[in-house]
């Protein structure tokens, strides 16, 4: 019985030696395929990757969950350097920006972290455009410094406690940082990877997935364990953080815009859309036909919408 049992754990040994050489050999194509496009800077002790262009009023762009900065790089960010100087980031533990150790996932935090970009790099009173979670940290910073902000621009973002987890991120709400890294380095990519299309697809729905989303868009970045780990990370930090976040809403004093696709298969537009601007009034929300990707799948509109919101706030101040 002994000998059958050793055998059986060598086996799930082996297993998992070669899922995690698998994955090392995985992330490495990858970053060689798709190396840091932009420039690096330490905020608190960590180093943030950021993507910039342009020249004027000043906009710091925040990516969502699973996210990286050439979410935004994929068109809307041109489009808007014609006019203004744009920064988008990699969030903390995302793309290439690397989450201080003993750094916690929450939104205070990364929120001190857009806060202290902002004052590293000199910019006055940016607007802050925040995508889906990225939404959650814009709201976060606006709370947390209002004085250092214009405004906040937000695309399909996440507002409230959802009431149901989508089912393309069910997986990352994982309590333990040891877990998340077993998971990440053996069996997150591979199954990453058999269900890309099935995820993507439910992400973008009902709007068609670009072909070149993974290469433009980014989206191949998502294939590294250190992505796993941080957007797990992220999403259970989530579970304490929104409830007590949101009771706030009614404090930030700044000009919100809110833009929403009404068939968002992720979060829901009246959840997380409609109770923002029942907390907050004054939000302009704005409904389209789309899903959740707005920035890839209609970037000609949200340019078109953050440049409104850019506006409002410059009359504001």
């Amino acid at each position: 019985m002994s000998y059958l049992f050793n055998a059986i754990i060598i086996v799930v040994l082996l297993v998992m030696l070669g899922l995690f050489v698998f994955t090392w050999l995985i992330s490495k194509r990858v970053e060689a395929g798709m190396p840091p496009e932009g420039n690096f800077i330490t905020i608190q002790g960590t180093r943030v990757h950021y993507l910039e262009q342009g020249q004027g009023p000043a906009m710091v762009m925040i990516h969502g969950l699973s996210g990286v900065a050439q979410n935004f790089g994929y068109q809307v960010l041109g489009d808007l350097a014609k006019t203004h100087r744009v920064i988008a980031i990699d969030r903390p533990g995302s793309g290439y920006s690397v989450r201080h150790p003993r750094s916690a996932a929450t939104l205070n935090v990364q929120a001190d972290i857009v806060a202290g970009l902002i004052d590293a790099l000199g910019l006055d009173k940016p607007l802050l455009v925040g995508h889906s979670l990225g939404g959650a940290v814009s709201l976060a910073t606006a709370l947390r410094y209002p004085g250092k902000v214009s405004g906040l621009a937000l695309i399909a973002p996440l507002t409230h406690k959802p009431k149901e987890t989508s089912k393309a991120f069910a997986a990352l709400n994982i309590p333990y940082l040891w877990l998340r890294k077993l998971v990440g380095w053996t069996v997150a990519i591979p199954l990453s990877i058999r269900n890309r299309d099935k995820v993507t697809e439910l992400v973008f729905g009902p709007e068609a997935v670009p072909k070149d989303f993974p290469t433009r868009g980014g989206g191949f970045l998502g294939m590294r364990p250190s992505q796993f780990v941080a957007a797990s990370s992220d999403a259970y930090a989530l579970n304490a953080a929104l409830p007590a976040m949101q009771q706030c809403y009614g404090a930030i004093a700044l000009p919100v815009g809110v833009l929403y696709g009404r068939q968002d298969h992720i979060l829901d537009p009246q959840e997380q859309g409609q109770a923002l601007a029942d907390a907050l009034p004054g939000t302009e929300l704005e409904l389209v036909d789309g899903g959740h990707m707005l920035p890839i799948t209609q970037p000609d509109l949200t340019s078109e919408f953050i440049r409104r919101q850019s506006l409002r706030s410059a009359v504001a101040e």
